[in-house]
C-alpha cells in the first residue's frame, strides 16, 4: 500500500514538474523581469509560485467535484487532456523563440509567471487527472513538492539560466516537451483503454 502510493506520488510530481517545466521557464522569467533589483524579482517569483500553487490546489481538492457536476467521466476526461497535453507539446517542440510579449515587469508575478507559464491548462489537467488516479492526498503532496521545487528553481534561476546559457535552456525546454508528449500518449492510451473496457 505505502509502495503503490510512493510510486503514485512519484509519477504525479514528475508529470506535474514536466508540464510546468520551471527550469526551461528560467529564460521567459528572467527577460520578464529584466530590469528588476534581486529583491523585486524574488517577490515576483514568490507571487508567481503562490497564484500557481494556489490554482492547483482547488482543482485538486474541488476537480472531482467539478467532473461530477458535468458528469464527466475519467477515461473521457484522459482522452481530452491527454489531446491537450500533446498539442501543448508539439507547440513547444515546434517553437523556434520564446515570445516575450510587452507586460510591466512589477505585475507579471501573478499573470503570466504564475499563470499561464507555470500554471496553464496543461498542468491543471495533469492534477486532475492525478486526482482521479491516485486520490486527493497523492494530488495535494505532488502539488506542495511540485510548488516547493518550482521555488527553489527559481530563487536560482539566475545562476541556472548563466550555467545552461540560452542553448542549454532551449535543449531542457525540447526535452521536457518531448516528455510531455509522451505522458500526452500514455493519457490518450490509457483513457480509450478504459473506454473499451467499459464497453466489454
Amino acid at each position: 500500500m505505502i509502495e503503490t502510493l510512493i510510486m503514485g506520488l512519484l509519477k504525479s510530481l514528475i508529470s506535474l514538474l514536466i508540464v510546468m517545466d520551471p527550469l526551461g521557464n528560467i529564460p521567459m522569467f528572467i527577460g520578464l523581469t529584466r530590469g528588476l533589483d534581486r529583491n523585486t524579482r524574488m517577490k515576483t517569483f514568490n507571487m508567481a509560485v503562490l497564484t500557481g500553487f494556489s490554482l492547483l490546489i482547488a482543482f485538486a481538492t474541488l476537480g472531482e467535484w467539478v467532473l461530477g457536476i458535468f458528469g464527466i467521466e475519467l477515461h473521457s476526461f484522459r482522452i481530452a487532456g491527454g489531446a491537450l497535453l500533446l498539442f501543448l507539446a508539439l507547440e513547444l517542440l515546434l517553437k523556434t523563440e520564446a515570445q516575450i510579449r510587452s507586460y510591466v515587469p512589477e505585475h507579471a508575478g501573478a499573470v503570466p509567471l504564475g499563470v499561464p507559464l507555470l500554471v496553464g491548462p496543461g498542468a491543471i489537467t495533469t492534477t486532475i487527472i492525478i486526482l482521479k488516479t491516485f486520490g486527493i492526498i497523492v494530488a495535494i503532496s505532488a502539488v506542495i513538492l511540485a510548488a516547493l521545487i518550482t521555488w527553489i528553481v527559481l530563487r536560482f534561476a539566475a545562476p541556472i539560466h548563466e550555467a545552461l546559457g540560452e542553448v542549454g535552456a532551449i535543449v531542457v525546454s525540447k526535452i521536457m516537451a518531448m516528455l510531455l508528449a509522451a505522458i500526452a500518449v500514455q493519457f490518450i492510451l490509457e483513457g480509450v483503454r478504459e473506454y473499451l473496457e467499459k464497453l466489454h
